[in-house]
């Protein structure tokens, strides 16, 4: 079957099957960036669909994006098990139905094809991501390179504890004249006590008669927005393999050179090997030449674009299994 895209009828049915309507007042924070479930307390992470009103995702202090009604929010620490990427804050009183990870996983044995449409929308939102780290768009937080000067006694106090034997290492290597440079990230405590991450840029400006560094000038950069944006990416990565991991179908995805990108665990045990062992390689590689030679017709018209289906039977030894396959551009 093809992949659905995202309707907000199909999301409230799947829903209202397994949860209950809440109603939020304005100004509440339904959950905050950088929290996550306590299971000892019986606090679960729960992802949300917005019935009436309008929530704000924000991270830092700025807003990231606006919920509307009928759209999915929250999904990530629900699915992922992470931490929040961002606070939701109702900013008018809000209808909401909330689901723990127990409630989406009975809700999806009734209607295992609404992950399919989960899948699609998480997809869309990571290509917003990537887009946006691509065009180094400003982030929240972040700043210019700056010029500074710090001793080593003040570094030692303000580099993070597990990121002070690396960047000691590194800037006396550069004294040592082992090395003319660095480029290092770390993380540094700030007025307030929180945590940012920075990136340390530096070269050797002066030498004296023996070769040996007198002068090291360098940059200082807050990359937190991009690190945080970094650690987005992998969570949802991470979110999309369990969602695609639950699904009852054999999901695979090729990239321009019929590599395979990804492919669920449902799909590699089928030929009884490691997901990841496949990743990288063509599908004639990973699983049968003469199978991917009879989809010649269809690979050709997904590639392009249209989305196609069709009947197959897939053979392994002591096994086989007949199948309607469909594959659509990505």
């Amino acid at each position: 079957m093809d992949i659905p895209s995202y309707d907000p009828a199909a999301a409230l049915d799947f829903f209202k099957g397994v949860g209950e309507v809440e109603n939020i007042p304005a100004g509440r924070t339904i959950f905050r960036e950088n929290r996550r479930g306590q299971r000892l307390l019986l606090q679960r992470d729960k992802m949300y669909l917005l019935l009436k009103g309008r929530v704000s995702l924000v991270a830092g202090a700025q807003e990231i994006r606006a919920v509307k009604s009928g759209e999915i929010f929250g999904e990530m620490a629900a699915l992922g098990k992470v931490p929040r990427s961002a606070s939701a804050v109702a900013q008018t009183p809000c209808r909401v139905i909330a689901l723990d990870p127990q409630q989406f996983r009975k809700a999806l044995a009734k209607k295992p094809a609404f992950a399919l449409m989960l899948m699609k929308v998480m997809v869309a939102r990571l290509r917003e991501a990537v887009a946006r780290l691509k065009r180094k768009e400003p982030l929240p937080g972040g700043e210019p390179p700056r010029e500074t000067v710090v001793q080593r006694k003040e570094l030692a106090a303000l580099v993070h504890p597990d990121d002070l034997p690396r960047v000691l290492s590194v800037l006396d290597a550069v004294r040592r004249g082992r090395t003319p440079a660095y480029d290092i990230e770390h993380r540094v405590r700030v007025a307030g006590g929180a945590w940012r991450w920075i990136q340390s840029r530096g070269k050797v400006a002066d030498r004296d008669a023996a070769g040996r560094p007198l002068v090291v000038t360098g940059t200082n950069a807050d990359i937190t927005a991009r690190r945080r944006a970094e650690e987005m990416l992998a969570a949802r990565e991470l979110q999309l393999r369990l969602v695609s991991d639950s699904v009852p179908a054999m999901i695979v995805e090729l990239d321009a050179k019929d590599r395979i990108r990804y492919c669920n665990s449902r799909y590699a045990d089928f030929f009884g090997k490691a997901a990841e062992s496949m990743i990288g390689q063509t599908f004639a590689q990973a699983v049968d030449p003469g199978a991917w030679e009879r989809f010649a017709e269809q690979r050709e018209r997904v590639r392009a674009g249209q989305t196609v289906s069709y009947e197959r039977t897939l053979a392994r030894p002591g096994k086989s299994a007949s199948m309607s396959a469909s594959g659509c551009p990505t």
